[in-house]
């Protein structure tokens, strides 16, 4: 029987996959400059947003303003707030074949929290409601050296790691071990790859915590989630969510607000870039909302998309800052054919602006995009993170 009492994780999964560790130097990508990914699809094929997305043709923006004044005296439409975080860490190299790759890891932590209001539509009570935590290691997928499938191979790998007794001591255990092909393209790197399945991973788990709450019955017409981020997921070729026209009807009252955007993607009617329009959007005003139609790859999913300003630009320190990207996914086949109707755009829109305040100004250099609820979301997210020495130091 083999002995498990050895060394730390990298030592198990040498011994395990056959493989020759290095001791390399162990580093988190959020803290040190690294190669980066862009993790959403390339924007470029958004180039395509000059058909309107709702049912008022009108290029100039629309001044939400009064509509936000109104609904002030009623129940907030947002009720639920979805945040993302992951923390990715390089901690070795591991040689197979004569060839090096990386090892990555990374802690994933998904919340989603509640705001109650009393009968008076006073603020009550905000609350997490659903919240997932926990560590994965992401291993080159030539570390199934045994010609078995790779999802037995890994999940096989997992559960040793996990009966290790120092592991067991610790108290935490290692939610998957996750695997990157090796085949390089362009200018793709190995750790990116490594990076990206970690960012799958993350987006999979907020994909189960909107599928739960629809499931429960939480999210309807009075009850949105504002899910920070972009919901334009892109297709993923494994796991329970990976097709979007699947799901997608779990986002009938979703939105995604972006706090990072490429301006350059909306194209006027003269197929000029709208980058000076957003920037010039007026206090509490909106564009046109366009159509996103991405095609039979993202299964037929059509999106609308919109900007909105939610902060001067006096107190803001870029011309974007204090503007933030709405998408909602169309659910019909009139909505992916027509768009949304315009009124309920503007509802939508006049609610985000009820939530501008408060805001999280000297405690977050993102506060002029930030919605507060998402703010506090996020920092539930992040206060679940082992610290990135005691996480190391498990490897």
């Amino acid at each position: 029987m083999q002995q498990l009492n050895m060394g730390k994780i990298l030592d198990y999964i040498a011994k395990e996959t056959q493989g020759e560790c290095f001791t390399s130097f162990k580093y988190c990508y959020d803290n040190i400059t690294t190669p980066t990914i862009e993790y959403e699809d390339s924007e470029k094929h958004y180039l395509n947003l000059k058909d309107y997305a709702e049912d008022v043709h009108d290029p100039k923006p629309r001044d939400m303003k009064t509509r936000a004044e109104i609904l002030k005296n009623g129940a907030p439409l947002f009720k639920y707030f979805l945040d993302g975080s992951r923390r990715v860490y390089k901690v070795d190299d591991i040689q197979y074949d004569k060839k090096v790759f990386p090892i990555v890891c990374g802690q994933i932590s998904v919340a989603c929290c509640c705001r109650d209001m009393n009968d008076d539509f006073t603020f009550k009570t905000f609350r997490h409601i659903s919240d997932k935590s926990y560590p994965v290691i992401c291993l080159p997928v030539t570390a199934n050296g045994e010609g078995v499938d790779h999802s037995i191979f890994f999940n096989n790998l997992r559960n040793k790691i996990n009966s290790i007794p120092y592991i067991l001591d610790s108290g935490i255990q290692i939610e998957k071990v996750l695997y990157y092909p090796t085949k390089i393209e362009g200018k793709e790197t190995l750790e990116n790859k490594g990076i990206a399945k970690i960012q799958d991973e993350m987006v999979a788990c907020e994909k189960s915590i909107v599928a739960s709450l629809v499931a429960k019955r939480l999210l309807n017409q009075d009850n949105y989630l504002i899910k920070d981020g972009s919901i334009q997921y892109k297709p993923m070729k494994s796991g329970d969510y990976k097709e979007l026209s699947r799901i997608r009807n779990n986002y009938r009252h979703v939105i995604g607000v972006s706090k990072k955007f490429n301006p350059n993607l909306m194209k006027d009617m003269k197929d000029q870039s709208s980058a000076g329009q957003i920037a010039r959007l007026p206090l509490y005003h909106r564009t046109p909302a366009f159509l996103w139609s991405p095609g039979e790859e993202w299964g037929n999913v059509n999106f609308a998309i919109w900007y909105v300003r939610l902060r001067n630009r006096d107190v803001t320190s870029s011309p974007y800052a204090g503007i933030v990207k709405v998408e909602k996914m169309l659910m019909t086949g009139h909505e992916a054919e027509n768009g949304l109707s315009t009124d309920e755009i503007d509802t939508i829109t006049a609610n985000l602006i009820n939530e501008r305040n408060p805001v999280c100004y000297g405690s977050d250099p993102r506060w002029a995009n930030h919605i507060y609820p998402v703010y506090m979301t996020e920092c539930f997210c992040k206060s679940r993170f082992k610290s990135d020495y005691y996480f190391l130091n498990l490897f």
